[in-house]
């Protein structure tokens, strides 16, 4: 049992989990490429995330595993993200910071998705049935390497300012400019 919950309803709760962190990271960072931020969607994406490497690490294992490595540097990089983003309100390089962080982050959960995929997907599995398997490889390299551009694209043109589409409570004084 963990949390008073069976080893297949925790399960359930993590990968759910995980599945809006994904979710939420991917409006996060289809926003950034628009040069949007979208602060609900922001705060489930990076919320949700750090359950998914903190529920991650209640599961039963012995000794340090690759999902463990993945764990702890995805709580590392969130870490840093929050701080650009909360601390840092994105000023200066803080907004490169928080863009290549977030989509690190994304990225590791991402990862971890197809691992998990390829291992408990029949389909998948008959086609790569190991982590070696040439199938899984190329999946592996094919989606790093759409997370490099999207995380290029995002750097290239999040400017970090809240878009006229968000909410006037994060404007302080007046709402958005032109809409009182």
């Amino acid at each position: 049992m963990i949390l008073g919950m069976s080893l297949a309803a925790f399960t359930y709760l993590h990968v759910a989990i995980s599945l809006i962190g994904i979710a939420a990271g991917l409006v996060v960072l289809i926003g950034m490429i628009g040069n949007r931020r979208i602060p609900a969607a922001t705060a489930l994406f990076l919320v949700t995330t750090v359950l998914t490497s903190v529920t991650g690490f209640l599961f039963p294992f012995h000794g340090v595993t690759p999902g463990i490595v993945i764990g702890i540097l995805s709580l590392i990089v969130l870490l840093i993200a929050i701080v650009a983003l909360y601390a840092r309100g994105l000023a200066g390089a803080w907004r490169g910071t928080y863009v290549i962080t977030a989509s690190v982050a994304l990225y590791f959960n991402f990862f971890v998705f197809i691992v998990q995929s390829f291992e408990k997907v029949p389909a998948l599995k008959a086609i790569a049935p190991t982590q070696a398997s040439p199938v899984f490889g190329l999946t592996q390299l094919v989606v790093m390497a759409i997370f490099v551009v999207l995380t290029i694209l995002a750097y290239k043109r999040f400017r970090g300012e809240h878009s006229a589409t968000s909410s006037s409570a994060a404007y302080p004084v007046g709402g958005a400019a032109g809409t009182r």
